[in-house]
């Protein structure tokens, strides 16, 4: 079998599972197992890496294709994922495709770009402090379960004005060139938390009473609303 199999890829590949079912629970109207699904996926991508870079005796072609798996996936769970979600929740029409193909065509620059200088070593200050140039693309994972949680508390246009709002502000971040230090464990953990008060806001309260349009009304969300 053609690739490198090891522990260090192992939450890369949970993540990308993830996204994948949350995907097909997005089509079938149910959000709630979907955002899970992208939290989920963005709390894999915030330790795989420190899990590969634990692994000391790691070949430079296995390194090498963790960067090129781990962007691989960035892609399936912080580009497509987000931006299928948006759609399915009314970011559509003329303005609303652009949105989204901005907001991908942006996460993929955002990949190869950092792809490229991580391959060059160039992304580590002359103290020795590793950093992003541009927002991680994970940042998605905990910009949206935050926006969604809130449409408990707005109407239902003021919530998709927020979508359109943070796709376009998120995609544009991911390619503007500034620098953003990698957290520490500290932060990590407080994003967590942070994310985690927002599941469990939109599990106990939000019912999502998002209409769909065209072809996109299954039988359930006919007959029950989404759920």
């Amino acid at each position: 079998m053609i690739g490198f199999y090891n522990h260090s890829v192992i939450l890369t590949y949970i993540s990308l599972a993830s996204s994948v079912f949350g995907m097909t629970q997005a089509i079938h109207g149910r959000f709630k197992t979907a955002i899970f699904c992208l939290a989920l996926s963005g709390f894999c991508d915030m330790f795989d890496g420190k899990i590969a870079r634990a692994m000391k005796n790691r070949s430079e072609d296995a390194k090498a294709f963790g960067i090129q798996i781990d962007s691989l996936c960035d892609m399936v769970c912080f580009g497509a994922f987000p931006a299928l979600i948006c759609y399915l929740l009314g970011v559509q029409g003329i303005l609303g495709i652009a949105v989204i193909v901005l907001y991908c065509t942006a996460s993929v620059i955002r990949l190869g770009y950092f792809n490229v200088m991580e391959s060059k070593n160039a992304l580590v200050s002359e103290d020795g402090e590793k950093f992003y140039r541009g927002l991680p693309i994970t940042s998605m994972a905990v910009a949206l379960p935050l926006v969604f949680m809130v449409q408990f508390f707005v109407p239902n246009f003021v919530f998709r004005i927020l979508l359109y709002v943070i796709l376009l502000l998120v995609g544009i971040l991911f390619i503007v060139d500034f620098k953003v230090k990698k957290p520490k464990n500290s932060t990590l953990v407080v994003l967590v938390l942070v994310v985690a008060a927002a599941l469990l806001i939109m599990l106990i309260f939000t019912r999502y009473p998002i209409r769909f349009r065209g072809g996109l009304l299954n039988e359930a969300i006919l007959k029950g609303g989404v759920h």
